[in-house]
C-alpha cells in the first residue's frame, strides 16, 4: 500500500493535503466525506489507505468526470454525488462509520479558468458564476436587485469599502442590460475611490456576488451543522477556509461547540450539557512556505478541525442565529 501524500489528478494540488491527512488519519479506516470533491485530490489521498470509503460531493456537474475515472479503480470504496454539501443530510449512512469530513471551501484553476461560470473578473464571458444546482445567475442578480440590496451584498459578502459607489453606478449602467464580466469590471474600477491597489479592484465584488449567487453562507452553515450530527465518536470535522467571512462563521461555529458554556450568552438557559467536541488547536493551520511557493493560491487558506467526543446526534448550536443577518442577505435571492 502507497500511502504517499501526492496529488496526480490533472496537476491539481490540493490545498494543506499533507495536514488534512494528517489530521484525518485515514490510515485507521472508515468512511470518510469529502464535501467539496473538486478534481479528487483529497479522495484520491484517502484511497490510498485500503480500509477506507470515500463519499465525494460536488455541485458542479464537471466533477462527475473525475468522480467516473475514481470509481472505476475503487469500486466498492468510492462514490461519487452530484450534491450541494448542505444537504449531506440526505445521504443514507445510519450503517457508515463516518470517520472523517473534509472541506475546501476554495474554487479550483480549472472553475476559475472556465468562461462559461464566469467566475474570474479576468473571464471574457456571461456573468454567471453558478457553481451548480442553483436558482439564478449572477446577471440576474445585478440586472434584477434593487440598490440597496446589491449594496449589502457586496458590503458585508466581501467588506468592500466602495459597495456604495459601486451599487449605485450599477443600477445607472444596467438600463442596458449589464451581461458581461469585463462591463462589470469597469463600471467597479470607475466607481474605486483609490486608484492604486494591492489586489485587483474588482476582486471583492466577485467574491461577493459568488458567495451570493451560490448562497455559500447557507450551505456552509447548514453543512457544518450535519456534519457534526453525522460523524461517529472520535470522528474528524476538518475545514479548509479562503476568506475571513469563511473562517469567522467555522470559527464561531467550532468554538461554539467545543466549549461547556451556555449555548449563546444572550439564551443563557440552553446550556451544552456535555462537551461534545474537542478542538485541539485554538489557532488555524496555515500552509507551510513551501506550499505557498508551489501553489500561490494557498497563501490565504486557514485549516480548523473539531473531533467529535461523544456518539450523540444531536446538536445545539445557536451559528444561524449569530449570522442571521447574512442569512437574509441570502435571501434577496428568492424574488429572482
Amino acid at each position: 500500500m502507497d500511502a504517499t501524500i501526492v496529488s496526480d489528478i490533472e496537476n491539481h494540488y490540493p490545498v494543506l493535503l499533507k495536514e488534512v491527512i494528517s489530521v484525518i488519519s485515514p490510515q485507521h479506516g472508515g468512511t470518510f466525506i469529502d464535501c467539496t470533491f473538486g478534481r479528487g485530490g483529497y479522495t484520491t489521498n484517502i484511497l490510498k489507505y485500503q480500509n477506507t470509503k470515500v463519499i465525494g460531493l460536488d455541485r458542479d456537474i464537471d466533477s462527475q468526470i473525475i468522480g467516473k475515472k475514481i470509481q472505476k479503480k475503487f469500486t466498492n470504496r468510492f462514490l461519487f454525488k452530484n450534491l450541494n454539501f448542505g444537504n449531506l443530510n440526505n445521504l443514507k449512512l445510519k450503517d457508515e462509520n463516518v470517520k472523517g469530513i473534509v472541506f475546501d471551501l476554495g474554487y479550483s484553476f480549472s472553475q476559475i479558468k472556465d468562461l462559461k461560470k464566469g467566475l474570474s473578473f479576468n473571464s471574457n464571458g456571461r456573468l454567471n458564476m453558478k457553481m451548480g444546482l442553483n436558482n439564478f445567475s449572477a446577471e440576474e442578480a445585478i440586472n434584477n436587485l434593487e440598490g440597496k440590496e446589491i449594496e449589502k451584498i457586496i458590503k458585508y459578502f466581501s467588506d468592500e469599502n466602495d459597495a456604495k459607489s459601486i451599487s449605485r453606478n450599477i443600477i445607472k449602467e444596467r438600463k442596458t442590460k449589464i451581461i458581461d464580466t469585463q462591463e462589470l469590471v469597469k463600471i467597479i474600477e470607475k466607481s474605486k475611490r483609490k486608484k492604486n491597489y494591492k489586489i485587483h479592484p474588482a476582486t471583492k465584488t466577485f467574491q461577493a456576488l459568488r458567495i451570493f449567487v451560490n448562497q455559500e453562507i447557507s450551505e456552509l452553515i447548514k453543512g457544518l451543522i450535519n456534519s457534526a450530527k453525522i460523524l461517529k465518536k472520535d470522528g474528524v470535522l476538518a475545514v479548509v477556509t479562503f476568506h475571513s467571512l469563511e473562517d469567522k462563521i467555522v470559527k464561531y461555529f467550532f468554538k461554539n461547540l467545543s466549549e461547556n458554556k451556555s449555548i449563546s450568552r444572550y439564551q443563557p438557559e440552553f446550556k451544552q450539557k456535555e462537551i461534545l467536541f474537542k478542538m485541539p488547536l485554538k489557532k488555524p493551520i496555515l500552509p507551510s512556505k513551501t506550499e505557498i511557493k508551489q501553489n500561490s493560491p494557498s497563501r490565504s487558506a486557514k485549516l480548523r478541525y473539531l473531533i467529535k467526543q461523544k456518539n450523540v446526534f444531536e446538536i445545539e448550536s445557536d451559528i444561524e442565529k449569530k449570522f442571521s443577518y447574512l442569512l437574509n442577505i441570502e435571501d434577496f435571492g428568492l424574488k429572482l
